[in-house]
């Protein structure tokens, strides 16, 4: 017989949640009773691969691409560790989720004074309007490089996705995933073959994995690293994932608790392993073939774009970037809509159409595009796009350090909370990107104090 939930794990919560989390698609995807293992992880994949959209979108490339032109393999270290790091953050975004029943917006809506939950709220959707940024510039990049539309239309353009976004919805959730799921697979793919055709250097690659103090004693170094870190470790992307793995209509008894939270872990972690994969692809690309070759410098999207192919021989290598750089984009807008609707309802509890806050959110994102573009032409755009990831990363703290509080508290967790390795590790990783950033924070003050 099933063990029920005991009741006392609402008592850490300062409120009780009222709504569900995405309620049109709250457990709408039925998991199979009595099913073997195979059956049970497919009825939970999904929610990981629309979260590991947010660890493979534009602004990751930008980052990577400067990285390997400009230090060769060294970075990888930082693409390997930050990924161990999602994992494991996601991980504890799936298990907040399940075992409470509230996405982190609403944890945190439930837990803190209404002033603490309008800053973090506000700190969110700064995060939401810096990815969206890269989004719109990458997709519109893209659209540029294959079809010749000038930047400024494909900033535009990239407004009417909201349509997609919409149809898709509409549909129902797993239509949702199979897109997201076929344009990962395909940009896997591009970049298999990009790997082919580059032919990195094995032995420096492989040493490029191991870490190296010159990272953090080299601030342009250290920049383009915590630049990774914010494209990798999405602040929003745990909001996210806390809320979409309850699209599956799982047992509230403890061990229907236990298998969810085991196979949602079990689904991150496998699409996380493709978002490593993708990342290392793009810097050890441009590692292979601009680092070392005269183009240390290439750190545009478009530079890179129009030398892969007199580089590696073939047209093919710059077709297939440009495609995966257009699927990258489409693909974060889906999430991203998602997360914004997220955020907005846990946090503050207001509820307005998907395609007026997706709207919304887009103009946020296309305004300074925009201006940027009409000001410093294409040139503008990258750097735009670095300073983005280095903003994500400065408000990942105030999304890590409640989900480590939350999950590790057996008040508010029951029999779920994190246990002692786990609360240690995740603590370790919390202060870790906390003590990253002021240090970021410090280098970039002291070099604009210099000069």
């Amino acid at each position: 017989m099933a063990t029920e939930i005991p009741a006392s794990p609402a008592r850490g919560w300062r409120q009780t949640s009222e709504t569900k989390s995405l309620a049109e698609v709250h457990g709408s995807i039925a998991v199979p009773e009595g099913a073997g293992f195979w059956r049970k992880l497919f009825a939970f994949a999904g929610p990981g691969y629309l979260v590991a959209v947010g660890y493979m979108d534009p602004g990751n490339w930008a980052t990577d691409l400067a990285g390997g032109a400009r230090y060769g393999y060294t970075l990888l270290s930082v693409i390997m560790l930050s990924n161990l790091m999602a994992i494991l953050l996601q991980a504890l975004s799936a298990r907040l989720g399940i075992a409470s029943g509230r996405d982190l917006a609403q944890a945190c809506r439930d837990s803190y004074s209404r002033p603490v939950t309008i800053v973090l709220w506000l700190l969110c959707e700064v995060a939401i309007a810096a990815c969206d940024l890269a989004e719109v510039i990458g997709a519109a990049i893209a659209l540029n490089l294959l079809f010749g539309l000038p930047l400024i239309w494909g900033v535009c353009l990239t407004a009417l996705d909201v349509l997609i976004v919409l149809f898709l919805q509409h549909r129902g959730f797993r239509y949702v995933e199979a897109l997201v799921i076929a344009l990962i697979a395909l940009i896997a793919g591009s970049f298999a073959v990009e790997l082919w055709l580059s032919r990195p250097d094995v032995t420096a690659l492989a040493v490029g994995f191991v870490p190296r103090t010159e990272i953090l004693r080299n601030p342009s170094m250290l920049y383009i690293a915590i630049g990774i870190l914010g494209a990798t470790v999405m602040p929003h992307n745990l909001y996210l994932h806390s809320s979409i793995v309850q699209t599956r209509k799982y047992g509230d008894s403890f061990e229907a608790k236990r298998e969810a939270i085991r196979f949602a872990s079990i689904d991150s972690a496998v699409a996380l392993m493709f978002a490593l994969f993708i990342n290392a692809a793009i810097l050890i690309m441009a590692a292979a073939t601009f680092h070392g070759s005269g183009h240390q410098d290439v750190g545009e999207i478009g530079d890179a774009y129009k030398l892969l192919s007199p580089l590696l021989g073939t047209t093919l290598a710059s077709v297939l970037f440009a495609v995966a750089l257009l699927c990258s984009g489409q693909n974060a807008t889906l999430t991203g809509t998602l997360a914004g609707q997220i955020v907005m309802e846990g946090f503050i509890n207001l509820r307005i159409r998907p395609w007026l806050r997706r709207l919304v959110t887009r103009l946020i994102a296309i305004v300074p595009a925009v201006i940027v573009i009409a000001m410093y032409g294409d040139s503008g755009t990258t750097p735009l796009i670095i300073l983005s990831q280095v903003v994500l990363s400065l408000q990942l703290p105030f999304a890590v350090f409640p989900l480590v509080m939350f999950t590790g508290d057996p008040h508010k967790m029951g029999p779920f909370a994190n246990p002692l390795w786990v609360k240690v590790l995740a603590w370790t990783v919390a202060i870790i990107i906390a003590a990253l950033n002021v240090y970021l924070l410090y280098q970039t003050f002291t070099a604009a104090g210099g000069s």
